[in-house]
């Protein structure tokens, strides 16, 4: 809860930044803020660490679910995740003077990466998640109406996971939180540019849905 409250705030000074920016204020409020961001960061790189041990348990179980594909995508998710931390607490180690000789723009790329890759299989997995959905939904639709199955419309596909998604809001959020924290590694990794202020929104809008998970457990998508 912690970590994704301290997060929530740094992508609040994020967004907040870039406001100011943009409405022209004095210099000193712009690296007040600036000042304020780099310590939220440093806070939640100092809040993650071990999260590397607990990403690779994780791994441990994922690898014996009986589904392939969610095997398969979960599995390398968490184990990304392990090196995504890992890469962190290397940058954590450097920026407070406990590591000297570190090139940390080269490990803050190679942690945005391990990111990216993380969110690319999370994705997967919601979309994996929603396919399955939408086609027993649709088994359902054909036994109960005892119609022959007919190729469904581009239009009727979309409204049936607007569907699904609607009666499924742990898979919702996850697939919004996800979509959301895409836009950050692809703007840090220059994939992408989206500019501080949309980065910030997407930062502080997944987190918001992070905490929402942690209050109510029942919203986090399982396994």
């Amino acid at each position: 809860m912690h970590c994704c409250v301290v997060r929530a705030a740094q992508y609040t000074c994020t967004l907040l930044g870039y406001t100011v920016h943009k409405a022209g204020s004095g210099e000193q409020v712009r690296l007040t803020i600036s000042q304020l961001e780099g310590h939220m960061s440093l806070t939640r790189k100092l809040l993650r660490l071990g999260n590397s041990v607990e990403a690779l348990e994780a791994a441990k179980r994922s690898i014996h679910l009986k589904d392939s594909v969610l095997r398969l995508c979960l599995t390398l998710s968490h184990l990304n995740r392990a090196m995504y931390f890992a890469c962190d607490n290397l940058l954590w180690a450097s920026k407070t003077g406990l590591l000297f000789r570190l090139d940390q723009h080269k490990w803050s790329q190679r942690s945005f990466r391990y990111y990216l890759f993380t969110l690319i299989l999370n994705l997967v997995r919601d979309m994996y998640e929603v396919r399955l959905l939408m086609e027993s939904e649709t088994r359902c639709r054909a036994t109960k109406a005892e119609e022959p199955h007919t190729a469904p419309s581009v239009v009727s596909q979309l409204q049936l996971m607007l569907s699904v998604l609607h009666h499924n809001p742990p898979l919702l959020l996850d697939l919004i939180k996800n979509s959301c924290d895409l836009f950050i590694p692809l703007d840090r990794l220059g994939l992408y540019s989206t500019g501080p202020g949309f980065v910030g929104a997407c930062g502080l809008t997944s987190s918001i849905l992070s905490i929402l998970t942690i209050v109510d457990p029942w919203l986090k998508l399982k396994p």
